[in-house]
């Protein structure tokens, strides 16, 4: 009969165990005939993704996993065990463990899991086990969500780049029509003066041929005063035959 003090320690480990139970997820492997530098190397990418990986006897785990009602696992506890478990990160047990497992298919093979209080087959753990780590995965959410902020500051950087060179070349036409302008209306000043100096010498020469024409219309006139005096002349001599032919 054991004695009370290896009682303490076995129902301390089951404690444990039951502990370890409750984490964020675990998988359960048999690791039967792999060496110690492949053991070793594991390990240390255990420890480097916080992961604590342990060999565990298999009677004891059969208590701790009624404790936390995992009853379904009781059936894979057999032959050599372990159990790889992370508190924070749910993907990590179950993406080394399978790293290993097609590495060393011979000797190493992935049993069962959990995940948040659920069991998981050796199946559902291989699938898992393809999402990627949980950095990775929140470095895609974010770059989801900014994605349309970074397409949005893409766009309005290219508008007020664009708006820029457009406002900076309307400014430069303004300018050339602003110069443009002033330099038609210097030559329109120019022009003018001497056209409205030839306006004013020429204008006197011009009314001169007007008078001339107003002078000449009388002129003409006195034919038509010779004919009227002329009627009377005819009808006189007419008047006299007539009377002569009376006598």
């Amino acid at each position: 009969m054991p004695s009370e003090r290896i009682l303490e320690e076995k129902k301390k480990i089951v404690l444990e165990m039951s502990e370890n139970l409750k984490s964020k997820a675990g998988v359960f492997v048999d690791y039967k005939g792999i060496k110690v530098n492949e053991d070793t190397e594991m390990r240390v990418k255990m420890r480097e993704a916080d992961v604590n990986y342990s060999v565990i006897r298999n009677r004891l785990m059969k208590l701790a996993i009624k404790n936390v009602g995992f009853d379904d696992l009781e059936s894979i506890l057999a032959g050599t065990t372990s159990l790889a478990i992370s508190k924070d990160d749910p993907i990590a047990p179950a993406r080394i463990i399978k790293e290993y497992a097609d590495k060393l298919p011979n000797y190493f093979e992935i049993k069962a899991g959990f995940m948040d209080g659920r069991i998981l087959s050796a199946d559902e753990v291989k699938a898992i086990a393809g999402i990627p780590a949980l950095p990775i995965l929140q470095a895609q959410f974010l770059g989801t969500l900014l994605a349309p902020i970074t397409s949005l500051a893409v766009v309005l950087k290219a508008a007020a780049e664009k708006g820029g060179a457009v406002a900076d070349t309307g400014a430069e036409k303004t300018d050339e029509t602003e110069k443009t302008a002033e330099t038609e209306k210097t030559a329109e000043t120019v022009e003018t003066e001497p056209t409205e100096e030839v306006k004013a010498e020429e204008s006197p020469a011009e009314e001169e041929p007007a008078k001339e024409t107003t002078a000449e219309a009388p002129a003409e006139e006195e034919p038509a005063k010779e004919t009227t005096a002329e009627v009377p002349a005819e009808e006189n001599e007419k008047d006299t035959k007539d009377k002569k032919e009376e006598k």
